[in-house]
């Protein structure tokens, strides 16, 4: 009955990618589904699909995702969640080191908020009228190819 929406935006408040799942699933294992779907196409050349950096929530800490970042050379900014933190002082010197976090990249995560901002002006999608998941998704594509569009059609 409820569905989650999990996007990339890139650092300028566009979308990239949107993943559509129920409402009760879990935030954390749809990280690597929503990086894997981000295709940037450049003037030449294969599009690019590895960011520089990934800003989430606390929602996606977690040592999985954390290795698949570092596995692909991609700089997490993610902080780590109360009960992980404890869990890992709790072991000791075992526990390994404090994860890295840079506070001001961090405060740069703002800008998929505001994509959602941007995205739920649209009535139709904050209201919900689409039941199904799959005319949902499609509302979220054309609302983002909007906001694209309007960027690539400005007059300043």
């Amino acid at each position: 009955m409820s569905s989650k929406i999990h996007a990339a935006v890139d650092a300028a408040g566009l979308p990239l990618v949107f993943v559509l799942t129920p409402g009760q699933a879990a935030d954390c294992p749809r990280f690597t589904a929503v990086l894997d779907k981000i295709r940037v196409a450049g003037p030449v050349g294969r599009p690019r699909t590895r960011p520089a950096a990934v800003a989430a929530d606390k929602a996606y800490s977690s040592k999985a995702n954390r290795a698949y970042l570092r596995r692909r050379r991609i700089r997490a900014v993610i902080p780590e969640k109360s009960d992980q933190q404890a869990n890992r002082k709790k072991k000791g010197s075992a526990g390994g080191r404090p994860i890295t976090f840079d506070p001001q990249r961090y405060r740069q995560r703002n800008t998929v908020e505001r994509c959602f901002q941007k995205i739920k002006t649209w009535r139709g999608l904050a209201t919900r009228y689409d039941k199904a998941p799959e005319s949902y998704e499609a509302g979220l594509y054309l609302r983002g190819s909007t906001l694209w569009l309007r960027l690539l059609t400005s007059t300043t």
